[in-house]
């Protein structure tokens, strides 16, 4: 289960059929549950001033890939998964079902609610406070500065259920309200209001969500996205969704 090149720290503790792949290093102040998966060349629970001493917690049933970095100091719940060379640091605490493309980073200071969905090359700064059942699409990123260099800090803050589109940058201090979508290449300076759409650059209201129509003939509003979407969310998460839309 661990592999011969592995580097364990006798100071972490790992449950139960947990898997360690090639050359990856972990450290002492680290908490690894069971059933959980670590690819080759990762470095998990990087020691760091910024953690005041408080350990990295790995859920039970996570997946972390190869060349990954994981700073102590954060939880994470169960099922967690990576992409490879995902970078996490200090100060996050993430829900159930967090997922972390390929090439992402998260600056730390941040919380992170359950099943979110993070895709390939997306940047949390520092701050972030993201809801449950969130899409975030590749090249995202969430600010922090208002006018940058300085020590000022306004982290992003998005609600439930919200989904980011490619290419996007989201200002210090923004707030984007549950259900709402962001279009791709936008560039938001202001807060968003729930369940509308918003897009360009700076961003503008389009419209409100429920005008998207599903793009299968069927004629469905695309919106809220949970009437129809379900795929990888846990039975009674989905069981409830279907009864909230039942009547509608």
């Amino acid at each position: 289960m661990i592999h011969a090149t592995a580097l364990i720290d006798a100071g972490a503790k790992l449950g139960s059929g947990v898997r360690v792949g090639a050359y990856t290093i972990i450290h002492g102040n680290v908490v690894i549950g069971d059933n959980c998966e670590i690819g080759s060349h990762c470095e998990i629970g990087v020691p760091s001033s910024l953690s005041d001493g408080s350990p990295l917690v790995i859920g039970n049933s996570s997946l972390i890939r190869s060349h990954s970095v994981f700073y102590e100091g954060s939880v994470f719940g169960e099922k967690l998964s990576t992409g490879h060379r995902v970078t996490v640091r200090e100060k996050t605490e993430a829900g159930a079902g967090l997922q972390i493309g390929t090439l992402s980073d998260i600056q730390g200071h941040c919380k992170i609610g359950e099943y979110v969905k993070f895709h390939s090359n997306v940047h949390i700064g520092q701050h972030s406070t993201i809801g449950n059942y969130v899409w975030i699409f590749p090249y995202v990123v969430l600010t922090n500065d208002p006018h940058p260099p300085s020590n000022v800090m306004k982290g992003v803050t998005i609600e439930d259920f919200v989904a980011i589109a490619t290419m996007t940058v989201i200002l210090p201090g923004v707030t984007v309200k549950s259900g709402a979508l962001v279009g791709a290449h936008s560039s938001v300076s202001k807060n968003v209001a729930a369940d509308t759409v918003v897009a360009g650059s700076p961003a503008k209201f389009i419209c409100e969500t429920k005008t998207i129509k599903l793009k299968d003939g069927s004629g469905e509003s695309a919106y809220p996205w949970r009437r129809h979407f379900h795929r990888g969310y846990p039975e009674a998460v989905v069981a409830a969704w279907v009864s909230e839309f039942a009547s509608s």
